[in-house]
């Protein structure tokens, strides 16, 4: 399977702030939607900057395509389609008035398939922006990320705050982009019910840190959280824990492999495990 976009040891330290990123590294195979998530200040935005040349980078490769990204890489800039969770557009603008201008940004501007987009989503092509809820303004964005024929689509926190009616048409567009098995999407988030429906692999960053990159398969079906009494949990070998977490009556153990632990310790309660609960139990609990 090619890989699109690959990163490796990716190091970034701002002035004047404890903040870094440390040595992240990840890749998003082709016809892939990779999850990106992690709590506020996890990293998220300032890895998505690294990727997309934005920010300087300290150290580390960043290839997309199989190519490095540079400040001339105009060709590169064309094939990643990008939204974020601001609008980006003018609003005295109307969607017509964006698909004129967007002709100009673009060589692979598609403006029949930008009204396509715009029909399906339900948006009017001569109202101006500043008529647009929230949700209208992120459909949009996502038809003009997606009308120039991006082979990556990039999207930090682009459904956040969005209900449960517009992320679902948001996230069926990604499913239908990457029917297209030479695209990919790298689908930053924290509304971790969205990727667990469309996401096809699962990177977490906490702290600046990459602590796994998954496929969520692997995430949903290995995976478990053990519900131990402290008695229980005195007894486990300390390599079957990756990480755990202290509640009144019980401890909370995240497994990599729950039916080999249901096997092997008899009596406790073996439960499926989401990503939400994986995330919490590696950033409030603790490591063995």
């Amino acid at each position: 399977m090619r890989t699109i976009l690959e990163v490796t040891g990716l190091t970034k330290q701002y002035k004047n702030s404890d903040f870094c990123l440390h040595d992240v590294s990840f890749s998003v195979p082709s016809g892939t939607i990779m999850g990106f998530v992690g709590e506020n200040g996890a990293g998220k935005t300032t890895t998505i900057g690294c990727i997309l040349n934005t920010l300087l980078k300290d150290s580390g490769t960043v290839k997309l395509f199989g190519k490095e990204m540079t400040d001339k890489a105009t060709d590169i800039r064309d094939d990643i389609g990008v939204v974020y969770d601001t609008n980006p557009f003018p609003q005295n603008f109307t969607a017509e008035k964006i698909s004129a201008g967007m002709r100009h940004i673009y060589s692979n501007w598609d403006s029949v398939l930008f009204r396509n987009y715009l029909r399906q989503f339900k948006l009017p092509e001569k109202q101006k922006i500043s008529a647009f809820s929230r949700g209208m303004t992120m459909k949009l964005a996502i038809a003009v990320a997606l009308s120039h024929r991006p082979k990556l689509l990039v999207l930090d926190e682009a459904t956040s705050g969005l209900d449960p009616i517009v992320r679902d048409d948001i996230l069926d567009a990604l499913l239908d982009f990457v029917q297209d098995e030479n695209h990919s999407v790298l689908f930053s988030s924290h509304i971790t019910s969205d990727l667990e429906k469309v996401a096809d692999y699962i990177t977490f960053i906490h702290d600046g840190k990459v602590l796994f990159s998954e496929q969520k398969d692997v995430l949903k079906y290995n995976y478990g959280v053990m519900r131990c009494k402290a008695s229980q949990f005195a007894e486990m070998d300390k390599g079957d824990i990756l990480a755990y977490r202290k509640h009144d009556y019980q401890i909370d153990v995240l497994v990599a492999d729950k039916e080999a632990m249901a096997r092997k310790y008899g009596g406790v309660v073996m439960d499926n495990i989401t990503i939400e609960e994986m995330m919490l139990i590696l950033v409030k609990g603790e490591q063995s």
